[in-house]
């Protein structure tokens, strides 16, 4: 029972605080239980089009979809917009445009506000060797995290390991609006002190925010590198199975403290005591120890060539 309850949790893209769970067939009233286990993504949700299909399949009358279906189950003037009924806002709200979303305004400003990190959305964080690891992040091997966003969009940025690693970056140089990148190949560079390093994306995806403030000023992903520090937004492809292959939760802090005695033990013997004295890791790694080499840190921990 306990194999399936963690194989089922693996399977679930979790959200960054999708609270709600209840699928829209179930709001609906098609279905008796099922939970969204895709953060609301229904446009890549493989039982959302089973649905859609088998609710076409019958030749004798076309049965409605759940938008039709709520349109019967609330009239005009107490209709709930689909986003009350998804838990992503907790605020009355009724429909004026009779569920065609892609007329809405609201609809449209909600995907604007994702871009935006708000106040109230301030990840908790738990420790690993002195690193902070944000709850509700996925992270990538080669130190790039990925958040997803409600309605299944993916914010990336770097972890507190990597920032701290290579110090604060002079030159983020992230892909364009619309480019497309593709999981554990090089998404991005960064340099500083006439130092380069390439990052592997996380996931793949195409490219439909960049965050321009983080990127005129790298000193913000240095300070804030989970929240106001974010680099750019995707447009996912494959996201359950990419997703699959990154670090969450207890894995998450598990790595991170493999990773940082990996770093004690590039530093020499007498270094390996230091992790389990439990003090904060340096801000700047590089700064202090250059004689461990800008290469030798790029490859071992960011898993990426020489960039000339």
């Amino acid at each position: 029972m306990k194999e399936k309850v963690a194989k089922t949790k693996k399977n679930r893209v979790m959200g960054f605080q999708v609270l709600e769970n209840e699928c829209i067939w179930m709001k609906a009233g098609v279905v008796n239980f099922r939970t969204c286990d895709n953060a609301y993504d229904c446009n890549n949700c493989m039982f959302d089009k089973a649905m859609q299909r088998a609710m076409a399949s019958d030749t004798s009358k076309k049965k409605p979809g759940w938008v039709d279906l709520l349109r019967e189950k609330y009239d005009g003037a107490s209709r709930p917009c689909r986003h009350v009924l998804t838990g992503r806002i907790d605020t009355p709200k009724i429909c004026v445009s009779n569920y065609e979303c892609q007329h809405c305004a609201f609809d449209q400003m909600l995907d604007q506000e994702d871009t935006v990190p708000m106040a109230n959305t301030a990840p908790e964080y738990k420790n690993a060797s002195g690193y902070r690891v944000a709850d509700g992040y996925y992270y990538h091997m080669g130190h790039s995290w990925a958040r997803v966003e409600h309605g299944g969009r993916i914010r990336i940025g770097f972890d507190d390991f990597m920032v701290r690693l290579f110090g604060t970056a002079q030159i983020l140089d992230t892909p364009p609006l619309g480019a497309t990148l593709e999981q554990n190949q090089v998404g991005w560079t960064f340099a500083r002190d006439n130092h380069k390093a390439a990052v592997l994306s996380p996931v793949s995806g195409t490219v439909v925010t960049v965050n321009h403030k983080a990127k005129d000023h790298p000193e913000l992903i240095h300070e804030d590198p989970y929240q106001e520090g974010w680099l750019f937004i995707l447009e996912p492809e494959f996201s359950k199975k990419n997703l699959k292959k990154l670090y969450f939760g207890e894995d998450a802090l598990n790595w991170m403290e493999q990773e940082s005695r990996h770093l004690m033990r590039l530093m020499g013997p007498e270094y390996e005591h230091l992790e389990a004295t439990g003090g904060e890791p340096v801000d700047d790694f590089f700064g202090y120890y250059p004689e461990i080499g800008w290469n030798t840190l790029v490859q071992t921990f960011l898993r990426t060539a020489r960039v000339s």
